[in-house]
């Protein structure tokens, strides 16, 4: 990259029915808006399948009695369908501990799973946007499955929230595509609404389909080098059709940065080398869009981005 003189300015619910190279200079709630869900189809990127499992019906499949209701879990947001629907599933579904017995049983017999109630939760949400009973079985599968969480690691990773936060997000963003700038202020805000219960933690995904995507994912780690990586990140995402040299040396240098050691810590192969390994770890685990975002380990659904604060309201209950 050449650098010029920058000079002195500064710059939805789903509904009922719905059924890459490496980096080279030389790598909602708003998200729903859109009609489509993010940047994607990468074609150096691995495509895998989200792995789920089974599920498993309580022995007792009470699935087909008259809908009670279940202490902790408000279902005044139902109708009666989706209330049928929702009992439907919370009556067949196992406890996601792995005890023997349906979710509702679990809350009414007092079993020891923090998560049950949560789970309740989560199915009468689901059911009160108009999921149908496949629907909630497969959302709660990737959920709760036992096989469906990913082990993601997060070295040299950038952190926005508490460290040793209980519920970790893991977002893997390209600069360029806006899908990703639509979902980073709400992700960003996900931290705030949960102080000390929630951190963020940024993986590069640069897609070859997008020119500026790896430039600006090295500008964000030299600027980090200098403490100021998560300013970066949200200049870039602020000005994400301004991504040019020139404009990235504009915002580094609006930030205060240190521009000869800038320039050329932008230039260091190891933070080259860095964005390759966050990038070599998404397709690793089946990344093949931008954004994907995971919540202790679990696939969020796309459709889900919109309700992410319920989403982790229902994580750090069941912790």
């Amino acid at each position: 990259m050449k650098w010029s003189n920058p000079g002195s300015k500064s710059e939805s619910p789903v509904k009922r029915g719905g059924g890459a190279s490496g980096v080279g200079l030389g790598v909602v709630l708003g998200l729903l808006a859109v009609g489509t869900s993010g940047c994607g189809g990468d074609e150096a990127a691995a495509t895998t399948e989200a792995q789920v499992v089974s599920p498993e019906a309580s022995p007792s499949r009470p699935s087909e009695s008259a809908p009670q209701d279940l202490p902790g879990v408000d279902t005044s947001e139902l109708d009666r369908t989706a209330r049928r629907i929702w009992w439907s599933q919370v009556s067949d579904l196992t406890s996601p501990c792995g005890e023997p017995v349906s979710v509702a049983e679990c809350i009414t017999t007092n079993v020891a799973c923090r998560t049950c109630v949560p789970a309740a939760r989560y199915l009468a949400r689901l059911a009160a946007g108009g999921l149908e009973r496949d629907e909630l079985r497969d959302h709660f599968r990737i959920r709760y499955g036992s096989d469906t969480r990913i082990d993601i690691n997060l070295d040299d990773a950038p952190i926005r929230g508490a460290v040793m936060a209980p519920v970790t997000i893991v977002e893997f963003s390209d600069f360029e595509c806006p899908f990703c700038a639509r979902a980073h202020r709400p992700l960003n805000r996900a931290v705030e609404e949960f102080p000390g219960q929630v951190r963020l933690v940024f993986r590069h995904y640069p897609l070859s389909m997008h020119q500026h995507a790896a430039a600006a994912a090295v500008a964000a780690e030299a600027a980090g080098a200098q403490g100021k990586f998560w300013e970066m990140h949200d200049l870039l995402f602020d000005n994400q059709t301004a991504l040019e040299p020139n404009d990235i040396a504009r915002y580094a240098q609006s930030l205060r940065l240190d521009m000869d050691r800038f320039r050329a810590d932008f230039e260091d192969e190891a933070l080259r080398a860095r964005v390759d390994r966050s990038r070599a770890e998404g397709q690793r685990i089946g990344v093949n869009s931008t954004p994907s975002v995971y919540v202790n380990g679990r696939e969020l659904p796309p459709a889900q981005l919109d309700e992410l604060v319920e989403y982790l309201r229902e994580e750090i209950a069941a912790r």
